[in-house]
């Protein structure tokens, strides 16, 4: 029998297997964490592959390989959280170059570009990318890149990556997808036309809320390797223990994907028929206005459907009700962050996207935004429906 090439292997086996050989000196089956600052080299300017940790990190290495693999890409890179890896990305830019940027994306990446980087001379838009004239219409000249988030963050509009991308290399410029909501097991965005991939590693890809990372994934080696030089200028690199624990959650990503998304469309379903709910958002719903488009791109290896563990919906009291709910859950957290295994309750109009108030990109105070964990499904709704009681 033939052995199966690596870059043959299913998502699964590539999780638990790319860039995590055996360690050579003793055989240690996981990839060990190479606690190290530096590195003894043979000779003056002769080292192993390694010669600071700011650099390059054993550990760092088998992560980057193995979320590239994921990803389907050729480099990854991994820095010290996903707004580091950003900042890393925008660093490649220079003063006057224009980007154009998903109208609801996370209140942190708003945050970055309107308040930090647009001092220093970039030029943003914020654009609804589900709508293609809309997205022709803000490419100008000077547009150097377009910014997806998909799903967003937190209204969870789903951009059509592969037509957008079309549209952007029309004009020779660059597509970054933040692809943290779906994962690589949903949605692969250099296979649907993207140059680029960033994830926060923090969510589903560490997916046990113990760790801060990011990445970028792409195949242009050109973009890697200055990437891949401001990612060793800047230096916001993760530690070892950081990179050893996003690769211990890879490992089970694609079985928590498959319930995190489980879980989530009962619970939309269910949500739907709550008179205390004004309206639900969640791709998997026949509802959402881009449903057809997640059907389409949101797919698992095997080319199933699957819409992941992030809901949003809109409480029927507007602000006080919202925070009523969250107060009152005992199962789901009132917490920030998403994509572990436990589930999380916020109002993203108070706690994580408070930097866009004011701003057209604010969301509604009645806004609810839940991250579906994976414990028993009967007992999240439980939970659920005891809060909706309480209002």
């Amino acid at each position: 029998m033939k052995t199966i090439a690596a870059d043959a292997w299913q998502f699964e086996t590539r999780a638990i297997h790319a860039g995590q050989d055996a360690e050579p000196a003793t055989g240690a089956v996981i990839t060990p964490i190479y606690q190290t600052s530096t590195y003894a080299q043979r000779a003056v300017g002769e080292h192993r592959g390694y010669d600071y940790a700011r650099t390059d990190n054993p550990t760092r290495t088998a992560l980057q390989e193995c979320l590239a693999s994921l990803e389907r890409g050729r480099f990854g890179l991994a820095f010290a959280s996903g707004m580091a890896a950003i900042t890393t990305l925008l660093l490649y830019f220079q003063q006057g170059d224009h980007i154009v940027v998903a109208d609801d994306v996370y209140g942190g990446t708003y945050r970055l570009f309107q308040r930090v980087f647009a001092q220093f001379g970039l030029e943003f838009s914020f654009v609804d990318l589900t709508d293609l004239d809309a997205a022709r219409a803000a490419l100008r000249a000077n547009t150097r890149l377009v910014w997806i988030e998909s799903p967003t963050n937190p209204l969870l509009k789903v951009v059509d990556i592969a037509a957008v991308s079309a549209l952007a290399h029309q004009q020779k410029i660059l597509v970054g997808v933040d692809n943290t909501f779906a994962s690589p097991y949903l949605q692969r965005p250099l296979e649907l036309g993207a140059d680029l991939v960033m994830h926060s590693t923090t969510k589903y890809l560490g997916g046990h809320s113990d760790v801060v990372g990011g990445a970028l994934v792409t195949s242009n080696e050109a973009l890697y390797e200055r990437l891949k030089f401001l990612q060793n200028a800047a230096g916001a690199v993760p530690a070892p223990l950081d990179c050893w624990l996003v690769l211990r959650g890879l490992k089970t990503l694609a079985l928590r994907v498959e319930r995190h998304s489980q879980n989530a469309m009962e619970i939309a379903r269910w949500l739907e028929l709550q008179p205390q709910v004004k309206r639900v958002l969640y791709p998997g719903l026949p509802s959402h206005p881009q449903h057809a488009v997640a059907c389409k791109q949101m797919l698992t290896p095997a080319g199933v459907p699957a819409f992941g563990g992030m809901i949003s919906f809109i409480a029927d009291g507007g602000e006080a009700a919202a925070k009523k709910i969250a107060a009152a859950t005992k199962i789901f957290t009132l917490a920030e962050s998403l994509g572990g295994v436990e589930s999380l309750i916020e109002v993203p109009a108070a706690m994580t996207h408070m930097s866009v108030a004011n701003s057209p990109l604010a969301v509604a105070p009645g806004l609810v935004r839940l991250s579906v964990g994976i414990e028993n499904i009967s007992d999240l709704q439980q939970d659920l429906g005891q809060a909706l009681e309480n209002l």
